[in-house]
């Protein structure tokens, strides 16, 4: 392709600040940040790490109130399997998986392709996955005012896997409900469908 140039907007100052940072970082680990393969992983790092962490810049109750509608529809909605990637605020290695919402309408619908927006706008954060969880769940409750929401997110820590206790296939599940979802029935058919897999 003839005069492609990809073009990446960042904050130049913020990659400069950055990236002298991961200089001193590898030179700290023992590498020679000179060398071929790192002389410009610093500025790519830094870069990566504001895409990463874009999330700070992104207000999800706005994102839910941009999208909301007038809908006398009051059954269970579902989005599942919203991939989430995440950086652990502990150790700063990455988290990923899958979260499931739902809500029960009480008069306003919200377009669905908001859900994963703000499932995004928390997990591109410093975060731990207890509190991705329970923002999601706020965010919906205070946008929509709905009769329950429930959030489940199951995820994989790098942190847990690459390092530490080191078990490679374990999985983190939180959950967070409120109104409708805190009664036993209900709670049971949203495990019901984010389990199923549909033919």
């Amino acid at each position: 392709m003839k005069n492609y140039e990809k073009k990446e907007l960042y904050n130049t100052e913020a990659t400069t600040a950055i990236a002298e940072n991961y200089r001193k970082i590898i030179t700290g680990i023992g590498e020679d940040v000179t060398r071929e393969g790192l002389e410009k992983t610093p500025e790519r790092a830094a870069k990566a790490m504001q895409f990463l962490t874009h999330g700070y810049d992104l207000d999800p109750l706005e994102i839910l109130k941009s999208a909301l509608f007038t809908e006398d529809h009051s059954q269970m909605i579902v989005v599942k399997n919203i991939e989430v990637y995440s950086m652990c605020e502990h150790h700063m290695l990455p988290f990923f998986g899958k979260a499931h919402v739902a809500y029960i309408p009480n008069g306003k619908i919200v377009g669905l392709s908001k859900i994963p927006r703000i499932v995004d706008a928390y997990a591109r954060r410093m975060q731990v996955q207890e509190r991705l969880t329970d923002q999601i769940k706020d965010c919906i409750e205070e946008a929509l005012q709905p009769l329950g929401v429930a959030v489940v997110i199951e995820a994989q820590h790098m942190c847990m896997q690459m390092r530490g206790i080191e078990k490679q296939n374990s999985f983190t599940t939180t959950s967070s409900f409120t109104g409708a979802f805190e009664k036993n029935k209900t709670r049971k058919e949203f495990i019901s469908l984010i389990s199923s897999k549909l033919s």
